[in-house]
């Protein structure tokens, strides 16, 4: 974890953050977690979109108010360009260019400056300078349509378009940019777009799809909440027990735990048989609270975990012996971890 004693892996490198939402500061903030000497530019009387104090997303840097509309701060801010490595910016297409501060300008004042550009749609492209927010993103890929129950889609919160297909395949970008820059000298610019990203998480279901191993349907398929032994149930104190009991000799254990080994059960496997094992799994599981299963499958391979609120999971014992939330703040933990 960074901190003055364990600077992080990326101590040294410079990046500028030109402010936005979403996908962009949390990319900044992964990159000042691992190091990075992170400066955010915010215009003037910029006001938060959603308040919220403390706001986590923006930890690990400073910020710079700069008016990119004036010469005098086009002129900052290519200051601040001149000794940068990575430059994060996730306005519409274009409004760089018309700021004076687009990637022909910017690699112009710094050759080896990895430009990193976050996108919802792509820099080009029929939706390009059309607005959307997440659920519209994933709408597009196929992605939304495969997550909810049989009657409707559900939104994934904005974790699978903006923070997974966003920022993470950005971050990943600008990383494997700025090794490239350092070997040859040139920086670049990388386009994210979150499109490209989503689709790109969607690569196994796509292979399972086409194989003919996944159905183009919700709640039909091995991970889609469809198995019974890979699902969300209801305990009789109505909070909620995930089951991820997929290999056999983990399906086995949940067997055990819940004593149903007997009478026999459908096979595991035999799927036009699911709803009668998903009906005998309910009606057990429904017979104790959350925290009386948790406490059966603690310790055991079954695959079985109690479904927590936010403020449960900061004091949940297994996270608080793994620091995964700041004991004072509940903030989440910098996340890989490194050995030096």
């Amino acid at each position: 974890m960074a901190g003055p004693d364990h600077p992080g892996p990326l101590h040294g490198i410079s990046v500028i953050e030109v402010s936005g939402l979403g996908p962009t500061p949390f990319a900044a903030m992964l990159l000042a977690d691992m190091g990075a000497d992170v400066v955010r530019i915010e215009r003037p009387n910029a006001k938060a979109l959603l308040p919220q104090k403390p706001d986590f997303l923006n930890r690990g840097r400073p910020v710079v108010t700069i008016d990119l509309k004036s010469e005098t701060g086009v002129s900052a801010a290519i200051e601040l360009i001149k000794n940068a490595d990575l430059l994060i910016e996730g306005l519409r297409p274009g409004v760089m260019e018309r700021l004076g501060l687009g990637p022909d300008t910017a690699l112009k004042a710094n050759p080896k400056l990895v430009y990193g550009r976050m996108t919802g749609w792509g820099q080009d492209g029929p939706l390009a300078q059309t607005a959307g927010h997440d659920i519209n993103y994933i709408a597009i890929t196929g992605a939304l349509h495969a997550i909810g129950t049989i009657d409707t889609p559900v939104a994934p919160l904005n974790l699978l378009g903006d923070f997974g297909g966003g920022s993470l395949y950005l971050v990943n970008g600008l990383l494997a940019a700025l090794l490239s820059a350092a070997r040859s000298g040139q920086g670049q610019v990388v386009d994210c777009a979150i499109v490209d990203g989503t689709a790109s998480l969607m690569t196994m279901t796509y292979s399972l799809a086409n194989s003919g191993l996944w159905q183009d349907k919700r709640q039909a398929n091995l991970l889609d909440g469809g198995a019974p032994f890979y699902g969300v149930y209801r305990c009789a104190d109505d909070k909620f027990l995930a089951v991820g009991a997929i290999e056999p000799q983990f399906y086995a254990a949940l067997l055990r735990g819940l004593k149903l080994e007997t009478p026999p059960l459908p096979a595991q496997l035999d799927q036009p048989r699911w709803p009668e094992l998903r009906a005998a799994l309910e009606q057990r599981i429904a017979q104790k609270s959350r925290d009386n299963w948790a406490a059966v499958f603690d310790g055991t391979d079954a695959c079985v975990a109690p479904v927590l609120t936010l403020a449960e999971a900061r004091i949940y014992p297994a996270n608080v012996a793994r620091n995964v939330f700041d004991p004072a703040t509940g903030e989440p933990c910098k996340a890989p971890r490194f050995t030096r």
